[in-house]
């Protein structure tokens, strides 16, 4: 039985962990939902499974992050069915004005989702089993 992931973050450095689990996540534009008055973001998408990835596979995963507060979008497309690759989660510290820190979704093609947040609590959960999947993400640079 393949174990499905349940992985809490409250604490900044634990956000690089789920960052490279949810590494090539991809997540269409129009999954990504902002509830305002319960402070949440929750994304869905489909997760390649690094921790085990011999066979590839990937799975259905979302990620909710609470307490945010605030969300800004750069080149977040239009099109609702537009695929994103999540690249990476990073927290910006909070040294502004307001001192609350910022957690950024970095996504191929220079979409990102910039969240300011009072607190960090990130959950990342698996919903459903695995898949098999067409390849591996490949990362390496051209020659």
């Amino acid at each position: 039985m393949t174990e499905l992931l349940h992985l809490l973050a409250t604490e900044a450095d634990e956000i690089a962990t789920v960052s490279a689990l949810v590494q090539d996540m991809t997540v269409k534009a129009g999954e990504a939902g902002y509830a305002p008055r319960q402070h949440r973001l929750v994304l869905l998408g489909n997760r390649f499974r690094w921790e085990a990835p011999e066979p590839p596979t990937r799975v259905r995963a979302a990620l909710r992050f609470e307490h945010v507060l605030k969300v800004e979008r750069r080149e977040w497309p239009d099109e609702p069915h537009a695929v994103l690759p999540l690249l990476a989660i990073t927290v910006e510290p909070g040294d502004g004005p307001d001192g609350l820190p910022r957690l950024v979704l970095g996504f191929g093609g220079g979409a990102a989702l910039r969240l300011t947040v009072d607190s960090i609590d990130l959950l990342l959960e698996d919903i459903a089993g695995p898949w098999g999947a067409s390849a591996v993400p490949d990362h390496r640079l051209a020659d």
